[in-house]
């Protein structure tokens, strides 16, 4: 989805991820996360050039759901299946990575907590009323994006190798199905 003011959703590199390659769909996530952060970015020079129009509201709602619904689902996945099937190699180094990442997850919610009232004003302003983010609100869009910044390529280089090494066939079909029964699709039969 392209915009008339240039801010949208680019095109995704891996439309045919399915649950069936959970680690390829964990990598596909990290795809749509920095989409969706480079939408956010747009979206602050947008208001700051162009101020607050239609596009602009789409933009702030499309980081919101996705960080509201997809990027819990992404993080309790490697919670939940990643993470453990690494512990479990007992690595000194790897245990460091997985705890960074771990705290991370926790500090990505609570700055999104702070993101989406942001983006929130943004949804529920008009033309008339926007005003440009506070800088308390610039300041947590930052730290916002800074948290992300190792995040995945620590995970996609590091992490996900080693889990993809660790987990057995049965393992990782438990995990493609874990991933569509807490989204609510059905597997295959």
């Amino acid at each position: 989805m392209v915009t008339s003011a240039g801010i949208g959703l680019p095109g995704h590199r891996s439309p045919g991820v399915g649950f069936e390659a959970p680690f390829e769909m964990l990598c596909a996530c990290h795809e749509r996360v920095t989409s969706m952060l480079d939408l956010l970015s747009r979206l602050r020079l947008h208001l700051i050039q162009k101020g607050w129009d239609e596009p602009a509201s789409r933009a702030a709602a499309d980081v919101m759901r996705y960080f509201d619904l997809a990027a819990p689902e992404h993080h309790l996945d490697e919670e939940l299946h990643v993470f453990p099937a690494v512990l479990a190699l007992q690595n000194g180094h790897m245990d460091a990575v997985i705890n960074r990442l771990q705290q991370e997850h926790i500090e990505m919610e609570k700055r999104w907590a702070g993101a989406r009232k942001a983006l929130l004003r943004v949804i529920d302003s008009d033309q008339h009323r926007w005003t440009l983010f506070q800088a308390s609100e610039n300041a947590i869009l930052d730290s916002f994006f800074a948290v992300y910044q190792d995040h995945i390529l620590d995970e996609e280089s590091v992490i996900y190798p080693a889990a993809m090494q660790a987990l057995t066939s049965d393992q990782l079909q438990r995990m493609s199905l874990d991933m569509m029964r807490r989204r609510g699709q059905v597997p295959p039969a």
